[in-house]
């Protein structure tokens, strides 16, 4: 009798990698590679009794992956959610003519049900923390003064303002959350602090509206009305009302902020501020894959300006980042320059000077780590010193590579090792199974393999002649790494039919007779094969699709 599969072993297979057939087969396509994997592992044509019980554990792998592949409402739902949204309780009771895009609805409802049971528990925190350093001892120092002071010869380095906020969101429904915050900020000896609670609604897909109230040391309650609303697919607007309450009397504020999309990447502003710093401002933000470009011009009281940034954005690994500015306006003009990159998973390390008239040179200093800023504004002189920009310009660049050469890198890998180690042992278990799965369907190839071959040779078709699969190391500078690599010359052969061979764009571990011979390391798969009698070689991705025989991948004996 047939064995029941277990829920783990099901819930690590790829049906459509398992079959070696694109996500768009067809019922015949499904049907043609279902009925030659069974003629190749029906356990009734295995007389060994060892054979004969790994043929009957694979057969019923394949039936378990063509059954839900075959009937198209199970095949909906793992086409778009996968083995886990047919565990989703609640399918026993869908009318099983449902299209995709009903069954989609129905899991999202199905969803919902879920989530609700779960936003008590969720919220999402921020914080910042502002440290402002006073350095300008070290370049702009009042010597005169200190003559005759002791210690007076080393420069004084000072602390002199601080911030800290941090918010939290409370989902309290589906449509609205309630939203606590609160700041402490202190400056040359005085500080003062203050305490926010505001209420949001999402009203409908196009807008939503937000309650504010909050109270402070130095200001008195505050109360706030926001507002956002789609006007149209492309154009929203968004206000800000608030009365501020102190001791010289009602403090009436209104920001409205008009956005019109331009195009796909550009968006254009209008802000119109009265009350406490009126103002009316306007801006164009465009923002592509490569680059970030913002155009500014605002006129008010007391401040009015024009400002123009650009920052490109490199596509690295790192999401290194440079960027430039350039402020003008009644207070003066500031430059600005600086460079930001990830440091880790959830790290984001920056920097940037600014220069201005008057002033002074400043170096800041940013690090996010995940939704927490760390700020470290340092001023370094009043004036215009030439050494102060050097300094502010190359110490940083310095001090970031010797700390990503000594302590980022090495604890990154070593992170990356410990994490694979982890993936390791929590799949050793099944990846035995599947390296044992992977053997077992190996030895029952051998008899199909052996027919193939004698076909190919007799119209001189293909022939593989190697085929490995798993992690390589090519290049020099990682010749201390280990390859981890396994013979898949059989399974490749058996998929051999009329001289070609087809693998579709899916992870090759899925595929009969193969197994994951390095978690969570690249993969790729080098075949050496024989087609008319010359010899043909290719190397492909993990989930690549790969055709043979091809032209290009003939090897030139001349050479």
């Amino acid at each position: 009798m047939a064995t029941a599969l277990s829920e783990e072993e099901l819930d690590n297979e790829d049906y459509y990698s398992l079959l070696n057939v694109r996500r768009e087969a067809s019922s015949e396509e499904l049907k043609a590679a279902y009925r030659r994997l069974c003629m190749l592992y029906h356990p009734d044509k295995h007389r060994d009794p060892e054979l004969k019980s790994q043929a009957e554990r694979l057969f019923n792998l394949v039936h378990q992956a063509y059954e839900v592949l075959s009937d198209p409402q199970t095949r909906a739902i793992y086409d778009i959610y996968g083995k886990r949204g047919l565990e989703m309780e609640g399918w026993e009771v869908v009318e099983r003519r449902r299209t995709p895009a009903e069954i989609r609805e129905e899991f999202e409802r199905l969803q919902r049900e879920r989530e609700e049971r779960r936003l008590q528990q969720r919220t999402n925190p921020k914080g910042t923390i502002s440290v402002g350093i006073d350095a300008t001892d070290l370049f702009d120092r009042y010597e005169e003064e200190y003559e005759d002071v002791s210690g007076s010869g080393f420069p004084q380095i000072e602390i002199n303002k601080m911030h800290i906020s941090q918010s939290i969101e409370a989902p309290l429904t589906a449509s609205d959350t309630a939203i606590l915050s609160g700041s402490l900020s202190t400056q040359n000896g005085n500080g003062g602090g203050s305490i926010n609670f505001a209420l949001r609604r999402v009203t409908s897909a196009k807008g939503w509206g937000e309650l504010e109230f909050g109270a402070g040391d130095l200001q008195g309650p505050l109360f706030g009305l926001k507002l956002f609303r789609n006007l149209t697919p492309r154009c929203f607007v968004t206000t800000n009302c608030a009365l501020q309450f102190s001791s010289r009397g009602i403090r009436p504020g209104l920001t409205t902020v008009l956005a019109r999309n331009l195009d796909k990447n550009t968006v254009g502003y209008l802000q119109w501020r009265w009350g406490i710093q009126s103002a009316m401002n306007t801006s164009i933000v465009r923002d592509t894959k490569t680059s970030h470009f913002t155009v500014a011009l605002q006129l008010g009281i007391p401040h009015s300006f024009a400002l123009i940034s650009y920052q490109h954005k490199f596509q690295d690994d790192d999401q290194t980042r440079v960027k430039g500015s350039l402020k003008a306006g009644f207070f003066g003009t500031v430059v600005e320059y600086g460079a930001e990159r990830k440091i880790s998973r959830h790290s984001v390390l920056g920097a940037a000077v600014s220069v201005g008239v008057p002033q002074g040179v400043s170096l800041k200093i940013k690090l996010n780590r995940a939704s927490q800023t760390y700020f470290f504004p340092i001023h370094l002189t009043d004036q215009l010193l030439p050494s102060a920009v050097f300094y502010a310009t190359v110490g940083p660049l310095v001090a970031y590579f010797a700390m990503h050469r000594l302590i980022i890198k090495p604890y990154l890998r070593a992170q990356k090792e410990k994490e694979l180690e982890k993936q390791r042992e929590s799949t050793a278990t099944d990846i035995l199974q599947k390296k044992q799965e992977a053997e077992a369907a190996v030895r029952l190839m051998q008899e199909s393999v052996r027919r193939i071959i004698e076909a190919e040779e007799s119209r001189m078709g293909l022939i593989i002649v190697n085929a490995w699969y798993g992690k390589f190391v090519n290049d020099k500078s990682r010749k201390s790494e280990k390859v981890k690599v396994i013979d898949v010359t059989v399974p490749l052969q058996c998929l051999v039919k009329d001289s070609k061979l087809i693998l579709t764009e899916a992870s090759k571990a899925g595929l009969p007779g193969f197994y994951d011979p390095c978690v969570g390391e690249e993969k790729n798969l080098k075949v050496l094969y024989q087609f008319r009698g010359v010899l043909h070689q290719v190397m492909a991705l993990d989930s690549e699709a790969l055709r043979i025989p091809k032209q290009s991948h003939r090897i030139d004996t001349d050479g």
